[in-house]
């Protein structure tokens, strides 16, 4: 069991949840919020909708731990909201809903739509609804509502970025068995070795440049001191993201560890990214380092959705031996891999041809 305090309707809330318990079971059977509807429960069919810190996700698939600090909003929180308020008068006058299993994450999807896109067009309603699934009303109803309320043209209060939380340092580790998960967000924890000397890996850790370098889909802009500003440019299929953002990048020369944090934002699709890296290097003989990485991340927005924790851990591996390689290689004459754009496709056929060789016994 773990321990989580999150807002939940404007009220703080603090319980005792298994790691695995989805957001949506949490609040239907331990808040007795039953708007919150479960359909699919894979992510699909949009019927769990809430606002996670003021964006639409996905409850079925967002685990409660991972809302430590959020603040959660179901359509019970929204009774008197006023883009609600206009939207639930539009959807009766539309003929909006049916069997109405699906209104609740629809309307916080339409509120999202009317908030977000004030001159949105038919085209662009419906794209926007494609990821809230309704087997009755054929959305013709739905997408007039929706038009309704944005031809109204209800005044809705400026939105405001909710902060992301501010991470608790990290122990600092002697060796790279004692780094340990971090305790906020989704921690990734992975040792990788370096056929190259420490002190050689130390100075180019040492240098923000290099290490950029070596990370697919990684893009230094600028570095001010230990300020640094980059971006991250990655594919998931149709989904191109660009995360720009800022950071700060820190040193111990006598333990050969370096931290680094800082938060970001994709420009095309709102989502937040915000999170820290500490990488513990130790020498495991004259020619070889042991680099263990310690990351812990929070994401928050529209694709928080496909950020299940174990899917991640195997790209977040599978992008750091990328990065070890390609450092290897820099540090020892050979050739890295060119710098391209993460490809969520390539990484996945990466990792699934890792672990056919590893049931094989294939290295």
């Amino acid at each position: 069991m773990s321990r989580v305090t999150l807002t939940v309707n404007g009220a703080e809330v603090t319980a005792e949840v298994e790691s695995r318990t989805h957001l949506a079971d949490f609040l239907r059977e331990d808040r007795l919020l039953t708007g919150t509807h479960l359909g699919c429960e894979h992510g699909v069919c949009g019927a769990c909708t809430l606002l996670i810190d003021g964006a639409p996700a996905r409850s079925c698939i967002a685990y409660t731990v991972a809302c430590e600090g959020a603040d959660v909003r179901t359509i019970e929180g929204l009774e008197d909201d006023p883009v609600i308020v206009r939207l639930r008068a539009a959807f009766t006058a539309e003929h909006a809903l049916q069997c109405g299993y699906c209104t609740p994450g629809m309307l916080v999807t339409a509120r999202d739509i009317v908030q977000r896109l004030p001159d949105a067009d038919e085209a662009k309603v419906r794209l926007e609804l494609a990821g809230n699934l309704c087997r009755c009303t054929g959305y013709a109803g739905i997408v007039r509502a929706i038009r309704r309320v944005l031809a109204e043209g209800v005044q809705v209060p400026a939105v405001v970025a909710s902060p992301l939380p501010v991470l608790p340092p990290v122990a600092p580790a002697q060796r790279p068995a004692t780094v340990s998960a971090l305790p906020r967000g989704t921690g990734v924890v992975q040792t990788l070795h370096i056929a190259v000397p420490l002190a050689v890996v130390w100075a180019a850790v040492r240098d923000p440049a290099v290490v950029a370098a070596c990370v697919p889909g990684a893009r230094l802009v600028s570095i001010e001191g230990s300020r640094l500003t980059g971006e991250v440019h990655a594919a998931l299929g149709p989904i191109e993201t660009l995360f720009a953002g800022e950071g700060t990048c820190t040193f111990d020369d006598g333990a050969s560890r370096a931290e680094l944090s800082g938060e970001g934002r994709d420009t095309r699709t709102g989502t937040r990214l915000g999170g820290r890296a500490v990488l513990q290097l130790h020498a495991s003989d004259a020619a070889t380092t042991d680099a263990t990485l310690a990351i812990d991340y929070t994401l928050r927005g529209p694709l928080a959705q496909f950020a299940r924790g174990a899917v991640v851990r195997e790209f977040a591996a599978e992008i750091a031996v990328i990065a070890a390689r390609n450092l290897e290689a820099r540090l020892s004459g050979g050739t890295p891999e060119p710098p391209r754009h993460l490809s969520a496709g390539g990484l996945m056929l990466r990792v699934i041809w890792r672990r056919l060789r590893a049931m094989l016994g294939l290295r």
